[in-house]
């Protein structure tokens, strides 16, 4: 669970510098690149008639684009007459030109806002492209990238003005989940350029997980590059992000020990159903997987640790459970369709939820009616559920004789090791 003693932040910052100041052609300019990027990113083209244009996207008149280049005379007797706010204000067009692209992370994470809050931003990898090209379509957004995991949701933008894209990401954030944006704004944090860039390369390399050093979160940061392939928005700024942060999360766990010892999500949520049991009933509890998916796999992998050698797992489909069997021979797993989940429910000690439903699969008029678990496991059922969103509603705590536990309360089981 602990970072390595061997390893040290100073040895991430000399990982990161001698990164930075690679001049191999497969380093060439990471880091030091993205901050002279985020400097200067080159210039929109400008339209000659009618328009000043950007991407296809109409941004100012040109006539007042070319006006507010021209040398302006000034009317001295009127000059006075003008009020000090009044002087000082440009045209939308003079703005424009001053402004620098910047790269910006607008982002909540399990660090700074609760699951409930996560789940209604949380977007599904299929929805990706829409939401990319969305977040393009705001008018001072250029490029887009989402990384949304059960521990936090970050919104990557390449920005023609840090203050109206934040903005504007800001409102659509809250325009898609119905979050209100001052909620958000209390929860969110906000990191421009260099310090945009540092943070994507610390996620990645898994300094800034619930779990330290977890390897699940490299996965998901090249998920989004495989989500963006192809995709208008997701330009080269955004994706050679990406693609420098994968490269980052690879050497810092090829050359520091950080991931010595270190779980995942599913290791996490094994440890704390464990945690939960009766010490006595460890090798007896039966137990429930629902979702045989990647985390899913890694649940039972964990359980199969633990000395379990009988577990039922719910899924749409048996395709992902048989190869699940072939890979763990010797452990009796049982597949069953999601028809018979309340079934298997009611013969379950320990239920744990894995799956990519946006609504929950267990609620407080599901769970009532269930039968009571034996004392020797504690005299209560527990439900682990490591979605997001979340697959057992809040409300089963309500339902006398279960207990639910979600990613959040995994950072009780970080704090006991």
């Amino acid at each position: 669970m602990a970072i390595s003693s061997t390893f040290s932040a100073a040895k991430l910052d000399s990982l990161l510098m001698k990164y930075c100041s690679s001049s191999s052609a497969s380093f060439s300019g990471a880091y030091f690149r993205y901050q002279q990027q985020m400097k200067v990113f080159p210039r929109p083209n400008h339209g000659n008639k009618g328009m000043v244009s950007r991407n296809g996207g109409v941004r100012c008149e040109a006539a007042e684009f070319n006006a507010a280049l021209r040398p302006q005379k000034i009317d001295l007797s009127k000059a006075s007459a003008l009020s000090a706010l009044q002087q000082l204000k440009t045209s939308a067009a003079d703005r424009y030109t001053k402004e620098r692209s910047s790269i910006v992370v607008i982002g909540l994470s399990v660090h700074t806002a609760p699951v409930e809050m996560r789940e209604k931003l949380a977007i599904p990898e299929a929805e990706m492209p829409r939401a990319i090209g969305e977040l393009c379509g705001l008018n001072h957004i250029e490029e887009a990238a989402v990384l949304s995991t059960c521990n936090r949701m970050e919104i990557y933008v390449v920005a023609l003005s840090q203050h109206r894209g934040v903005k504007e990401v800001t409102e659509w954030m809250s325009k898609t989940s119905g979050i209100p944006v001052s909620e958000i704004c209390e929860h969110r944090f906000l990191l421009y350029n260099k310090d945009a860039t540092q943070h994507l390369f610390e996620v990645s390399a898994g300094l800034d997980s619930l779990v330290l050093g977890e390897g699940q979160i490299l996965a998901q940061v090249r998920q989004v590059v495989k989500a963006g392939e192809g995709v208008l928005g997701f330009g080269r700024n955004i994706s050679g992000l990406f693609k420098h942060a994968i490269t980052v999360g690879k050497r810092v766990r090829t050359e520091t020990n950080i991931a010595a010892g270190a779980v995942s999500v599913s290791s996490a949520a094994v440890e704390l159903a464990f945690m939960k049991l009766p010490e006595s009933s460890h090798t007896t509890a039966r137990m429930l997987v629902v979702g045989a998916g990647k985390m899913g796999k890694l649940v039972i992998k964990h359980l199969v640790a633990k000395g379990c050698t009988k577990m039922v797992v719910v899924n749409r489909s048996e395709e992902k459970v048989a190869a699940i069997r072939e890979e763990m021979k010797g452990v009796e797993i049982i597949y069953r369709p999601f028809t018979d989940m309340l079934a298997c429910s009611a013969e379950a000690d320990v239920i744990f939820t894995s799956t990519a439903s946006e609504t929950p699969l267990f609620l407080k008029e599901h769970v009532k009616d269930l039968p009571p678990v034996s004392s020797e496991v504690g005299g209560l059922r527990l439900f682990i559920d490591i979605s997001v969103p979340r697959n057992v509603g809040s409300c089963v705590t309500d339902v006398e004789g279960a207990q639910v536990y979600n990613v959040d309360d995994l950072k009780e089981v970080v704090a006991a090791n």
